[in-house]
């Protein structure tokens, strides 16, 4: 069974790692909107979720106890796909009031492990330059700077640092 298909709980953030449904779509939006990622949109997700088996679309879902306090449901999430021998991370997201606990790391860790599983040689993702907080933890989890692209970011303007990380040979 794979990641994608089982919840995995981490205890230390209270969370468990989910695949992502059209019922998710809502609250993904609503993390996207409040952490500056370039704009997707439901509809871009819900394309995504309905597409082919390529991509990787998890959630980060609070127990039971942690929603009570609370309307929601998720804490972050994370969106990727495998094509060419290739793993691409396309947004990352932690609800503001989530963040230092794990949970970005978490997802991070379980889309590497199904990158693993699926025999990809590599991952990638781009990050915008000033976001210092992304590039912590992408170096954290054993990603390494490998160019910049000027210009890449609108609204505003910035550019992208672009970060790789080998995954054949540590399984």
């Amino acid at each position: 069974m794979s990641i994608t298909e089982r919840a995995i709980t981490s205890a230390d953030s209270g969370v468990s790692i989910t695949r992502m449904t059209e019922h998710d779509l809502l609250e993904v939006v609503e993390i996207e909107e409040n952490s500056g990622l370039s704009r997707w949109g439901w509809a871009a997700y819900y394309a995504e979720l309905q597409g082919n088996n390529r991509h990787l679309m998890l959630v980060a879902r609070l127990a039971e106890v942690e929603k009570r306090r609370g309307s929601h449901s998720l804490a972050g999430y994370i969106v990727a796909r495998m094509g060419a021998n290739e793993l691409h991370i396309n947004n990352v997201a932690v609800r503001e009031n989530y963040r230092r606990k794990g949970i970005g790391h978490d997802l991070l860790n379980r889309i590497l492990e199904e990158g693993r599983r699926s025999a990809v040689s590599s991952a990638f993702l781009e990050l915008r330059a000033g976001n210092s907080a992304a590039l912590a933890l992408y170096e954290k989890c054993g990603f390494r700077l490998t160019s910049r692209r000027k210009k890449y970011y609108s609204e505003p303007p910035e550019d992208a640092l672009v970060m790789i990380i080998r995954l054949e040979g540590n399984a």
